[in-house]
């Protein structure tokens, strides 16, 4: 799969592998090849994964498929003292009869890195060509019941009829609706003719079920919280329905209507903070907004067109918890709606075209994301050994603002955005500039300046100036900028305070 760059020839070479599968082991292999564990989490971190990176791989593939998720749910219910080293033990039994390459696999599942290039959207067309049914049909039954290894099973057992059973559920949360991106307004109004364009929220996604008196709210990744945002359960308490799904973004403002960071917002979505809910809604109180309406007394709305839905919703939500809108096919306009959203300090706008439906599956260019990146051009302080794939080569770069008054002020690591081509590269230029070194770092003269680009700086106590790039990827190393000409940590300040400083998006 990864060396297969067309995606025909991957759904394909899927619809071969799951042809003739007992169910339990389609199930598992769909969830495998989309990246997903059945088990969920089973706790294992990185550092287990990769505790024995030497570990000889067996010298022909053995391994069955239930095998290996039984040893995943082993390892799952592991529990009490010593688990820990259990949970170790068993994924390092289960690589020690795995091949090279299944060695590869399993720790890329378990960490949650696997790159074979068959996510969900590849994985909803490998299904339908395996199973003879419309891939339209998988993406909106893998949807509605948010799980599209059972979606599999209904394909292969009910074709096209089984897939048309699933309908929304009240209380079984769908999959969101996604968005591709765009670079302007300009490029979204050339796709789209006419927009609406609404507000990007730098918020946590929710999607809120209604039944009478009870509601239920579910998290991006459908995880229930509603015991979290009591926010959430009091509004939808007061709408003018008896029955809805409604999904938007809830998110931490402060008293003048900007928003705190991301950070903030998430402090209200620990596991363990059920016994501090009014603690932390007096601290860090909430404000939902929704931008659209999926089923409504009774009725499913998915398959109405946006404008439609929006009916729906300008009904039911009042105006202060809906996301602001604006249509128009006017670029002029359009660039002026996301000036406005930035300057307020919020991530950007989306664009979506009035006549879609609500699909998800694989990420359509019916709704499209505006959302400039920030970047930082800072100063490498060190750099961590790689391990797995990586070993070998200097990979976690250490990165540093410049500080005015002298030195320089470390905001994180990232090791994400490089190719092999420039970790081969820094690997030599790095230790070219050696300061010092221990057993999995290497510092160096800060003298080498990387573009790094970031979706938000969060408050950390982990480091001296007490803020942390999130999402930092490298764009590129800049040989035509000193490290005197780095961005200083007033700029990084000034960001985090959700300033617009002139020349430092794109």
């Amino acid at each position: 799969m990864r060396a297969t760059r067309s995606r025909k020839a991957k759904v394909a070479t899927l619809a071969r592998l799951l042809r003739g599968r007992t169910m339990h082991d389609l199930r598992t292999a769909t969830a495998w090849l989309s990246g997903e564990m059945l088990q969920g989490r089973i706790g294992l971190g990185y550092a287990a994964a990769y505790a024995s990176p030497d570990l000889p791989p067996a010298p022909a593939p053995t391994l069955l498929i239930e095998d290996v998720d039984a040893a995943f749910v082993g390892i799952r219910d592991a529990s009490g003292k010593g688990s820990k080293a259990l949970r170790t033990g068993l994924f390092e039994a289960v690589l020690g009869r795995a091949t090279e390459a299944e060695q590869r696999f399993l720790r890329g599942l378990v960490t949650g890195e696997l790159r074979q290039g068959a996510l969900a959207g590849v994985m909803a067309e490998g299904i339908a060509s395996a199973a003879g049914v419309p891939a339209a049909a998988v993406r909106r039954a893998a949807m509605l019941s948010g799980d599209l290894p059972t979606v599999a099973v209904a394909a292969f057992k009910g074709g096209e009829a089984g897939l048309a059973a699933f309908r929304i559920t009240l209380f079984r949360p769908v999959q969101p609706m996604l968005a591709q991106t765009a670079a302007t307004p300009v490029e979204a109004l050339g796709r789209l003719e006419e927009g609406v364009f609404e507000t990007k929220l730098d918020g946590a996604r929710i999607q809120v079920h209604r039944d009478g008196d009870v509601v239920r709210v579910y998290t991006r990744k459908l995880r229930e919280v509603t015991r979290a945002v009591p926010e959430v359960t009091a509004l939808a308490l007061r709408l003018p329905v008896r029955d809805v799904v409604l999904d938007g973004e809830v998110i931490a403002l402060r008293p003048d209507g900007r928003p705190h960071p991301f950070q903030t917002t998430m402090r209200r979505f620990g596991r363990k903070l059920e016994h501090r809910v009014a603690k932390l809604r007096e601290e860090v109180p909430l404000t939902p907004f929704f931008f659209d309406v999926l089923h409504a007394d009774g009725e499913q709305l998915i398959d109405r067109p946006l404008a439609e839905r929006h009916g729906f919703l300008e009904r039911l939500v009042p105006p202060e918890h809906r996301v602001p809108r604006l249509v128009t096919a006017d670029p002029e306009a359009a660039g002026a709606f996301l000036d406005g959203a930035l300057e307020a300090g919020h991530e950007g706008v989306m664009a979506k075209a009035p006549d879609a439906p609500y699909v998800a599956g694989s990420r359509g260019w019916s709704w499209l994301k505006l959302k400039p990146a920030h970047t930082l051009d800072l100063v490498v302080l060190a750099a961590d050994w790689g391990s797995g794939r990586r070993k070998g080569w200097l990979s976690n770069l250490h990165l540093g603002a410049r500080d005015p008054a002298g030195g320089f002020v470390m905001l994180g690591k990232t090791f994400k955005g490089m190719t092999d081509e420039l970790l081969a590269w820094q690997t030599e230029a790095l230790q070219a500039i050696e300061d010092r070194r221990t057993e999995w770092t290497v510092h160096v003269r800060p003298e080498l300046v990387v573009e790094i680009a970031f979706n938000e700086i969060q408050t950390s106590p982990r480091y001296p100036g007490g803020l942390a790039l999130r999402f930092a990827r490298v764009k590129g190393y800049r040989p035509d900028k000193a490290a005197a000409d780095a961005d200083t940590i007033a700029t990084v300040r000034a960001i985090h305070a959700g300033e617009r400083i002139p020349g430092r998006t794109s």
